[in-house]
């Protein structure tokens, strides 16, 4: 995994687009994150052990055994406090410590005495959650106990790596579009249930056969490469871009409505149009975009797609080399 040169502990929003980017909270149970889960509980023999994600204001389990819900407010989140700090957190006994002995999570019959857990620090220095482990008696936990927990928690973000590095498409380093299919379903979900706005752009790079045609497949990977990183430079860290096939890409823009959209594509088409091959100075290329918003019409994901890939048509029908509302 890659080395962490700093941790960032003041960074909420980056720590939240950080965690956001592995497309891991309120995903299907996974068989390696519980496996890690069934391993913890076999080595320290306690009754509660959690993979947590926390998020903007709720803890959510990935994986958990012991844990009567699978999220919790993130106010009342023993996980809260672990991702404050570099350091492994432990709570020896928590109806003597006075940041948690009026949780109802304590003070009741079968209340949880102590806690232990490791902050999931990223390779770019973000805690997006913890992995810990929680029971019903106070217990002394030895610092061999706090390594080995350490130790659970590198593993559980390289399983997270792991997991976003098959989701990514290897030439332009985009999501795959199984990777992007599944960041559009999470933002449907979150629509559904919270009315969270999003949107999407589909984009068509124009004439694509054409470059490839005529320079070679070589320098189409080039272009497809080049348009990836000039899109980057434009979206924000929130924005997602994922591969859908061939030359056409996904931009899925969370929390935004259409009309913020539409000015996104836009940056996005400039960009492109500004690209420039200094080893092949003729070469120009634009794109097409369809931009759509998630309605309370669409009873699935595929038809916010849709919505946004009938737009496409539209721009390539226009003349290319523009935006269109869907």
């Amino acid at each position: 995994m890659t080395a962490i040169t700093a941790i960032h502990l003041d960074d909420e929003e980056g720590r939240i687009s950080a965690l956001r980017r592995y497309e891991l909270l309120d995903s299907a149970p996974e068989a390696e994150f519980d496996t890690i889960i069934q391993l913890i509980m076999n080595i320290f023999k306690v009754e509660i052990a959690a993979i947590s994600l926390v998020d903007t204001d709720r803890q959510w389990f990935k994986s958990s055994q012991g844990m009567l819900t699978p999220e919790t407010p993130r106010s009342v989140a023993f996980c809260d406090h672990t991702i404050r700090s570099a350091e492994v957190f432990s709570v020896e006994d928590a109806r003597r410590d006075p940041r948690f002995r009026d949780h109802e999570s304590v003070t009741q019959a079968d209340g949880l005495r102590c806690y232990l857990g490791a902050p999931l620090t990223t390779p770019d220095g973000y805690n997006v959650g913890s992995v810990c482990i929680a029971g019903r008696e106070p217990r002394h936990f030895s610092s061999a106990d706090r390594d080995v927990l350490q130790s659970f928690a590198r593993l559980v973000v390289s399983q997270m790596e792991l997991r976003l590095i098959a989701k990514r498409d290897s030439l332009t380093d985009a999501l795959s579009r199984r990777g992007f299919e599944d960041a559009v379903t999470q933002s449907f979900i979150d629509f559904q249930k919270t009315e969270t706005p999003a949107s999407v752009a589909i984009l068509d790079m124009d004439h694509f056969k054409a470059v490839n045609d005529t320079y070679g497949h070589a320098v189409g990977d080039t272009v497809l490469r080049a348009m990836v990183d000039a899109a980057g430079l434009v979206l924000r860290r929130t924005d997602v871009v994922g591969r859908i096939g061939g030359e056409e890409f996904g931009v899925l823009m969370r929390g935004t409505t259409v009309e913020a959209a539409l000015q996104v594509a836009e940056r996005v088409r400039n960009a492109v149009e500004a690209l420039r091959f200094p080893d092949l100075p003729e070469l120009r290329v634009t794109t097409s975009i369809g931009v759509a918003a998630c309605t309370p019409d669409d009873s699935q994901p595929d038809m916010w797609l849709e919505a946004a890939d009938r737009a496409l048509y539209l721009a390539k029908q226009g003349g290319r080399n523009r935006v269109v509302r869907g």
